[in-house]
């Protein structure tokens, strides 16, 4: 099991690297709409599977003032490695990776000096191959990733981000069976 997390471990690290190596290459300048604003990575734990993820995140233009805070949209792209026990009962995990894009809406409660936030978002992910696990399995490789968070920044003028985060995955209805996987996930999130 160490020798599979660890390659899990790896093959994330090693994707995180590139995303955010992608503007930094020979000195080139990265066009500012292709440039992310942040990047994160995430751990997450559902009832049968552990997730690790790495991602990168674009704010829009679009903010607006709303009861009394900041209401600002994002962009995130995300990949990510779930790990389940296998629906065969054996010790082996099974391996599905994720991929998805997602808008997302966070304010800012109170002023925009106040350090908190909350945010929401759904958006589309692929989850190569069909996720199974000892007790679920997905009967698409689409399906909808939504969440919904609590975080706040923090250090040197709030460059990182510390949020949790509870995300549910499922096709909605489109195909059965849909049972669905709900994450507890906490993230973790700097502007270079």
């Amino acid at each position: 099991m160490n020798t599979i997390l660890s390659k899990h471990l790896r093959a994330i690290a090693a994707s995180a690297m590139l995303v955010a190596g992608s503007g930094l290459a020979h000195g080139q300048e990265t066009p500012t709409w292709w440039r992310p604003n942040q990047y994160f990575v995430q751990a997450g734990a559902a009832e049968d599977a552990t997730a690790l993820t790495v991602g990168a995140i674009w704010y829009s233009d679009w903010a607006s003032l709303y009861s009394g805070g900041l209401l600002r949209l994002y962009w995130e792209i995300s990949f990510g490695r779930w790990s389940a026990d296998q629906p065969d009962g054996s010790t082996r995990s099974a391996w599905v990776t994720q991929v998805g894009i997602t808008p997302v809406l966070r304010w800012y409660l109170g002023a925009e000096s106040t350090r908190w936030f909350v945010e929401a978002g759904i958006g589309g992910n692929l989850l190569l191959p069909i996720y199974r696990s000892r007790d679920k399995r997905f009967s698409t490789t689409f399906n909808f990733g939504d969440h919904i968070g609590i975080g706040m920044p923090f250090g040197e003028g709030d460059r990182q981000e510390i949020a949790l985060r509870i995300q549910h995955f499922s096709n909605a209805g489109i195909r059965h069976p849909n049972p669905g996987e709900n994450f507890v996930q906490l993230r973790y999130t700097a502007r270079f």
